[in-house]
C-alpha cells in the first residue's frame, strides 16, 4: 500500500508518497510564510497554507511511479482560525502556536490552572489552543467558528471539520482520560462545546478526498510531533525522541495510561486506532531554529551550512551563557513573558561566542527537560532519538549527549513525521493489523564525552541563568 503523507508546518509544507517498505517514491515541498505582528503575535495566511497542502501534495502524486492508496495528514499542532461555518471562508489569519497575544486571557484563568491540568493532562498556558480559541473568539466577527487549523483544513479538503484525538489533547480542552471534550473546561474558555470539531482517531476510516486529483481514502490524522514519535519507532513506555525545527520538541512514549506530570511537562495523547492508546509526556523549547535564523538576521552567520565552523572557533572558557527564549519558556517552567538574556559576555566576545551560547543554551533547554521527565518516569533515558534540521549541528548534539549523559541518535531520514503519519495511515486502512513503523537507520550517535560532574555544574550555570532571565521577564511582565 502506498500512503501520500502530507506533513503541514510551521514553515513548509511536505508531500511523499511513501512505498511499503518505506521507500520514498516521490516528494514535494512548497515553503509557507511567517508573520509577526507586533511584539507578541504571529500569523499565517491560511490561503497560502492550504494552497501548499495541494500543491504539494498534486506534484508528489504526478511524480510517483506508482498509484497511492491512501492519504495521511499531519498538522502543526496548536495553531487556530476563524471562519464562517457555512461556507468554511476563513475571517482570520491562522493565529500561530507561537502566538502570544492570549497571555493575559490564560493568566485571568490561573485560578482554575490546577482543575484544567488534572482534566486535560496540560499546564495552563497561552501556547496551547484554547487560551487562543478565546482570544480569538474575542476579535472574529460574530457568528463565526473557531477551531484549530487542523479542522479548517480537514474541512476544506474532504468536508467534515474534525479533529484527531491526539490533536486534541493539545488544547486544554480534552479530558484525557475519557477522550471525548469536557464542558467544564470549554466553559472556562467560555467556548461551546457543541462548536468545537467532531473526535476522530488518528487512525482508521476517516474520509475521503479528491482534492489531489483522484478520490482517495484518509486513512490518518495527527499532530506533527506524535506522527514523529511514531515515525521515530518510540512505540514503547520510556521510548523518547526530540524534534529540532522551528522549536525543539520532545516526546517520551508513557504506555497505554494517561499519566500526570509533576514536574512541569504536558500529557497527552500520543496516537489512537483500532488498537489500545497510547499516551506521552512533552515539554518544548520554543526558540530552536528560529534561534539560527535570528543569528543569520543578525549577519552573525551567513547560512546555516556555517553554523558548526563558526561555533568551534569560540572560546569557551569565558563561559558565555545564553538562554534562548525569544518566544518564553515552555516546560517545565511556563513562563510566557521570559525573553532571551545573555550573560557573562565580555569585550573579547564575537560572533563564535554567540553562537556557541546559543546552541549551548538550545542544549540545555532540552537537557532540563529529559531531567523532568526521568523525574516523573523515575527514571532514565536510555537514550535519546532525535531528528529535525537542526541534527545536522554536531556541536548542538555533542553538547546535548553531553548534558543529558545519554546516547544521542540521529534519525537518518530527515522525514520523521511523515513516516510516522504514513505508518499510521497504513494501520487505520488495515494493511498492517498493528502500529508498524517504518524502519530507519541511525546516521550518527553521540556518546557523552563530560563527566557527569562537569555536565551537572555547567546546567545549574544555565538554570541560574533561566532564574535570571524568568525575573527579569516577572518585572517586564
Amino acid at each position: 500500500m502506498n500512503i501520500l503523507s502530507i506533513d503541514q508546518g510551521t514553515s513548509a509544507t511536505k508531500a511523499l508518497v511513501i512505498a511499503d517498505d518505506g521507500a520514498i517514491l516521490a516528494e514535494a515541498e512548497i515553503p509557507v510564510g511567517i508573520h509577526p505582528v507586533g511584539a507578541d503575535g504571529v500569523e499565517q495566511d491560511p490561503h497560502e497554507l492550504l494552497a501548499s497542502i495541494i500543491e504539494a501534495g498534486t506534484a508528489a502524486l504526478k511524480a510517483s511511479p506508482q498509484p497511492v492508496d491512501a492519504i495521511a495528514l499531519a498538522n502543526q499542532g496548536e495553531s487556530v482560525i476563524a471562519f464562517d461555518p457555512q461556507t468554511g471562508a476563513p475571517s482570520s489569519s491562522v493565529i500561530s502556536w507561537q502566538d502570544r497575544r492570549a497571555t493575559s486571557l490564560a493568566a485571568g484563568l490561573r485560578d482554575h490552572a490546577k482543575e484544567l491540568q488534572h482534566i486535560s493532562g496540560l499546564p495552563l498556558d497561552p501556547y496551547f489552543t484554547a487560551p487562543k480559541l478565546a482570544w480569538l473568539q474575542q476579535h472574529a466577527e460574530q457568528g463565526q467558528r473557531v477551531t484549530g487549523i487542523d479542522a479548517w483544513l480537514n474541512f476544506q479538503l474532504f468536508g467534515a471539520c474534525v479533529t484527531d484525538v491526539a490533536t486534541a489533547s493539545r488544547s486544554l480542552l480534552l479530558d484525557l482520560d475519557s477522550r471525548t471534550w469536557s464542558p467544564v473546561a470549554a466553559d472556562y474558555f467560555s467556548l461551546d462545546v457543541s462548536m468545537l470539531p467532531d473526535l476522530v482517531a488518528c487512525a482508521g476510516e476517516l474520509g475521503e478526498t479528491s482534492a489531489f486529483g483522484p478520490s482517495l481514502p484518509v486513512a490518518s490524522l495527527v499532530v506533527d510531533q506524535q506522527a514523529a514519535l511514531v515515525g521515530e519507532g518510540c512505540l514503547q513506555a520510556g521510548d523518547a525522541k526530540c524534534t529540532f525545527g522551528t522549536g525543539a520538541f520532545l516526546l517520551v512514549n508513557t504506555g497505554a495510561q494517561a499519566l500526570r506530570s509533576e514536574s512541569g511537562l504536558s500529557a497527552s495523547v500520543a496516537w489512537t486506532g483500532p488498537g489500545l492508546p497510547a499516551y506521552c509526556l512533552d515539554g518544548q523549547v520554543y526558540t530552536a531554529g528560529s534561534a539560527i535564523a535570528w543569528l543569520q538576521r543578525l549577519g552573525i552567520i551567513d547560512q546555516a551550512s556555517n553554523l558548526d565552523r563558526i561555533a568551534l572557533a569560540a572560546d569557551r572558557s569565558a563561559g558565555a551563557i545564553c538562554v534562548p527564549s525569544f518566544a518564553g519558556l515552555g516546560a517545565p517552567h511556563w513562563s510566557p513573558n521570559t525573553r532571551a538574556i545573555f550573560e557573562g559576555l565580555s569585550l573579547a566576545a564575537g560572533p563564535s561566542e554567540l553562537v556557541f551560547a546559543v546552541l549551548e543554551g538550545i542544549a540545555a533547554q532540552t537537557a532540563v527537560l529529559v531531567r523532568a521527565i526521568e523525574q516523573d518516569r523515575g527514571a532514565a533515558l536510555t537514550s535519546l532519538k532525535v531528528d529535525g534540521g537542526l541534527t545536522q549541528s554536531v556541536v548542538l548534539m555533542q553538547l546535548l549527549a553531553d548534558f543529558i549523559q545519554a546516547p544521542v541518535e540521529v534519525f537518518a531520514s530527515p522525514h520523521a513525521t511523515a513516516l510516522g503519519a504514513a505508518a499510521l495511515a497504513r494501520w487505520g486502512a488495515g494493511a498492517d493489523t498493528q502500529l508498524t513503523p517504518f524502519r530507519a537507520p541511525i546516521s550518527a550517535t553521540f556518546e557523552p564525552s563530560r563527566s557527569v560532574e562537569a555536565a551537572r555544574d555547567r546546567l545549574a550555570a544555565f538554570e541560574l541563568a533561566i532564574l535570571h532571565a524568568r525575573q527579569a521577564g516577572d518585572h517586564r511582565g
